[in-house]
């Protein structure tokens, strides 16, 4: 089993409304494993939880404005990965050309 904190655990941690964290799941931002009745945050997803809570405490940003980011900030990463592919097929190309 993956090692994971209780919703509870990083309310008092980080001092966050535990409404954040509920609203945070309830759009799709989080992701949660429940395990009689407590819900729990797998440690790999803590860096999502911590940008997420600075964002909306340091920042003021509110949750559609998280989901906003979230999604572009995926999309830029889905588009740079598009743009290495495409780059390295055109360096194939280029590669086929030079050796006629």
């Amino acid at each position: 089993m993956s090692e994971r904190i209780s919703r509870e655990e990083l309310v008092k941690i980080y001092n966050i409304e535990i409404t954040f964290f509920d609203e945070l799941v309830d759009v799709g931002l989080l992701n949660v494993e429940t395990e009689n009745e407590i819900h729990y945050l797998l440690y790999e997803d803590l860096p999502v939880f911590e940008r997420f809570t600075n964002w909306h405490y340091d920042l003021e940003i509110n949750l559609p404005g998280l989901e906003v980011i979230n999604d572009m900030l995926r999309r830029i990463k889905d588009l740079k990965r598009e743009n290495r592919d495409l780059m390295n097929k055109l360096s194939a190309i280029n590669d086929q050309y030079e050796d006629i």
